[in-house]
């Protein structure tokens, strides 16, 4: 995928870049690429085992602070004496690393997700010179729009549906407001690189728009950004691009074709429409040239990461999709 786009500009040397929430999906492909470019990079994130192994991947090349967005003093030390924040801690409805849906614990979702931004805002402001903040924004703000014509721009009214996104709105809202330097960016639908076999996924209707972005085009977004001034004060919107616009259907049979398992039938899938859609990334795109995946790659690593348990999954490929249909919600899944 290329696209004629201008130089951008030289990138300022060691940039000191706290990244929260920095062993999530998108954040250790984000943590990767700003290592990879030299910048000195703190983390914050909660001690988990599976955030420990990662952490220790890259020893002596971070800064390792382990936390809770929802206790003050701990951001208050983690933002001392850095440049910019990129802030991508957050409770998501499905496949959160806490194990956690944001939907059936919205309170306590809120606590981090907007208590949490807060106080981040908060210890950003009490320093003699704040830094810059990147938040990690969402689609889904536009809330359910399949009945209007795509693609959604940045410029388009939210109108949020899941507690998540309604999260989201509010940060947003309270970023814009602060005395900060900002920049939003609104992601597409981000995959992470495994076999996801999760009741989340019955959610969106086959004939639901989608836009995919890979991890590490959202990466590589993040980390230009760092060396462009034109994206201080904007909303972007992160997606893959027109290679990466894909009908609910197509992106599910393309993904469970290559593991072996094989198209489900439409009736294991809701018919309300779910908060996503194609994107206008003409704007982000110019500033900051990170389009670089499609689908394909994603399905390359994915398949490349199952390695031989693909041979398991064409073997028991009938249990399995008992299985699978059995965790749909919707009546005549399982015939």
């Amino acid at each position: 995928m290329t696209t004629a786009t201008p130089p951008l500009r030289q990138a300022k040397a060691k940039t000191r870049v706290l990244l929260t929430g920095a062993f999530g999906n998108v954040g250790i492909s984000t943590l990767e690429e700003l290592v990879g470019r030299g910048h000195r990079v703190r983390t914050f994130d909660l001690k988990t085992k599976a955030n420990e192994k990662a952490a220790r991947r890259l020893k002596g090349q971070i800064e390792v602070l382990w936390g809770n967005v929802r206790n003050p003093d701990a951001l208050a030390a983690a933002v001392r004496d850095q440049d910019v924040v990129i802030h991508l801690a957050y409770v998501i409805p499905r496949l959160s690393a806490t194990g956690v849906n944001s939907e059936d614990h919205p309170e306590w979702a809120r606590e981090i997700n907007v208590d949490g931004t807060r106080n981040l805002i908060d210890a950003m402001l009490a320093l003699p010179e704040s830094p810059r903040l990147i938040f990690g924004s969402s689609l889904h703000v536009f809330g359910r729009t399949q009945d209007q014509l795509p693609p959604r721009r940045a410029s388009d009214p939210v109108n949020p549906v899941e507690h998540y996104a309604q999260h989201k709105v509010e940060c947003e809202r309270m970023i814009r407001t602060s005395r900060l330097v900002w920049s939003i960016f609104r992601f597409g639908a981000v995959l992470p690189i495994r076999l996801i076999l999760d009741p989340g996924m019955f959610e969106v209707p086959l004939d639901n728009r989608i836009e995919y972005v890979h991890s590490r085009d959202v990466a590589l977004a993040l980390a230009n950004a760092l060396d462009n001034e034109d994206v201080w004060g904007k909303t972007l919107l992160i997606g893959g691009g027109p290679e990466c616009q894909f009908y609910y259907r197509d992106l599910m049979t393309q993904i469970l074709d290559a593991t072996g398992l094989g198209g489900l039938p439409a009736e294991a899938f809701a018919s309300t429409p779910y908060s996503t859609d194609w994107l206008d990334t003409n704007e982000s795109q110019r500033l900051l040239n990170y389009q670089r995946r499609t689908l394909k790659d994603y399905i390359q690593e994915m398949t490349s990461a199952l390695g031989y348990r693909r041979f398991f999954v064409r073997i028991f490929r009938p249990l399995l999709r008992y299985w699978l249909l059995k965790q749909s919600p919707y009546p005549g899944s399982r015939l």
